[in-house]
Parts: structure tokens; C-alpha cells; sequence
């Protein structure tokens, strides 16, 4: 899953792709480098990010999603809390519902339902203004687990099939170092919901952490072995900014996981 911001904030690449033209052509040339699916945001949800109204993040992602559904031939996503952000970003082209908050703002879970798209259900303690003041957890895969399960559940309640929910743990959101780590450890605890694992990990804080403080451009090589420990421990999609460096070590990780 390739990412592109529309964004001023965002952590990694803020302000780099406000130009719709310019995010086309980034999109365009993560397709290329063998992304399956583009995930588009218009709100940044970096620690300490402010909000945005619906209508500001739709002058954002819907010329870009109206152009590039009709030039690509990958998914796109929408990367949204906002259910008049999902309706509209459907209604341009997005096939992928891809939500930080777990579809648990007002009307989310019913306008998914209605929507009938694929949903991806993201673990998150807190919200992005506050996440990171001293997340705490008894057992961070226990209660993560337990969240996302929960989640599921009145997702099929609302009548949104099984088959088309993703579950992501929600790496960096509300999490320490320390939780990060225990959770693409035991990231096959959470394989056993039975649902398609989502990890974001690309470029977090957590790799300039572990690389004694690496600057955000810096830190692909940490990226992408992270990405390669997530794949090993079963996750079905990467959600990353380095496309092509990534690719190739997946598909390297993802053969030796199939093998006998």
C-alpha cells in the first residue's frame, strides 16, 4: 500500500503532494514501482495533529481520486474518519475504507455498511492531539486484540461482512517503543482473528528511535526490515513510502513464509 498525503502536517512528507498534479504523478509512479493498492489522506494523524473540517479534507482527495481511478488500475483507499469523507471518496472512485478511528465516530459504521467496500479497522488509544502522553497498557497485544475483536463485532452487527474487514494494530498510535516492539513480535497473536493484517511502520518514529535518532529520510533501510519482520509474522499489507524498496524485500520475505 503505497501512501500519498494531501497534507501540510503530515510527518513524512508534508506539503509535498498538495499540488494535485503532483500527487497524481507520485501515485502514478508508486503503481509503477508495484504498489497494489494507494492510500490517499487529507488529514494528517501524526501525534499532535490538529483537525481538519470535512470540507477542506474533501477539496483535498476527491479531484485526486476522481483523476486517478480513472488511471490506474490498483485499488485506492481512503485514508478518513469522517463518514461524508468515505461517501464521497466511494462515490470517486475510492474502493477501500482505511479508518484510524475504527469506523467509531458518529454514523462511521453505518455509512461503511452502506457503502459495501472493503473496511480497515485501526487500533488506536487516545486520539492523534493526545496519543502519545504516556500511553499505558496492562498488556498492549492483549488489549489490542481484544479492542480490534470487539470492533469486528459491531461491524457485523451493522451488517458489514466479515470478508471485507482489514485489521490494522495501529503502530505509533498511542504506543510507546516498548509496545511497538511487543506487538510486531507477537503481531501472529493478532493473525489469529482470522482477518488480513495492516502494519504501518514506514518511517516512524519507533525506526528513528531504534537507529539512534535518524532523521524521517533517513530511515528506509530500518523500514523496510521492519516491514520484513511484519510480513514474516503474517501481515497481508504494508503500508509504506518507499514502494520499491519495499516490494522487493517483501516478496523475498513473503517466499520464504510460503515455503515448506
Amino acid at each position: 500500500m503505497g501512501i500519498l498525503n494531501l497534507t501540510p502536517d503530515s510527518f513524512s512528507d508534508g506539503g509535498r503532494f498538495l499540488d494535485p498534479e503532483t500527487g497524481l504523478r507520485h501515485a502514478l509512479g508508486m503503481v509503477q514501482e508495484g504498489a497494489a493498492i494507494i492510500d490517499i489522506g487529507g488529514e494528517s494523524t501524526r501525534p499532535g495533529a490538529q483537525t481538519v473540517s470535512a470540507e477542506e479534507e474533501l477539496d483535498r482527495v476527491i479531484p485526486v481520486i476522481e483523476r486517478l481511478a480513472q488511471e490506474i488500475p490498483v485499488p485506492i483507499s481512503i485514508d478518513t474518519n469522517k463518514p461524508e469523507v468515505m461517501h464521497e471518496a466511494v462515490a470517486a472512485g475510492a474502493g477501500l475504507i482505511n479508518d484510524v478511528m475504527a469506523l467509531q465516530a458518529p454514523r462511521a459504521v453505518e455509512t461503511a455498511a452502506e457503502l459495501q467496500v472493503p473496511v480497515c479497522l485501526m487500533h488506536m488509544q487516545g486520539e492523534p492531539r493526545t496519543m502519545q502522553r504516556e500511553p499505558r497498557y496492562e498488556d498492549v497485544v492483549t488489549e489490542v486484540r481484544g479492542f480490534l475483536a470487539e470492533r469486528v463485532a459491531v461491524c457485523e452487527s451493522a451488517g458489514i461482512r466479515r470478508d471485507r474487514l482489514l485489521l490494522d494494530p495501529g503502530f505509533g498510535f498511542g504506543k510507546t517503543l516498548g509496545h511497538n516492539l511487543s506487538l510486531l513480535k507477537h503481531l501472529e497473536s493478532l493473525e489469529s482473528l482470522g482477518l488480513p493484517l495492516l502494519v504501518g511502520i514506514s518511517r516512524k518514529s519507533m525506526i528513528g528511535s531504534l537507529l539512534d535518532g535518524v532523521p524521517v529520510d533517513r530511515r528506509v533501510v530500518g523500514s523496510v526490515a521492519a516491514a520484513v519482520v511484519a510480513v514474516m509474522q503474517g501481515a497481508a499489507i504494508i503500508r509504506v513510502h518507499d514502494v520499491a524498496e519495499t516490494v522487493e524485500a517483501v516478496k523475498v520475505a513473503a517466499a520464504v513464509r510460503r515455503a515448506d
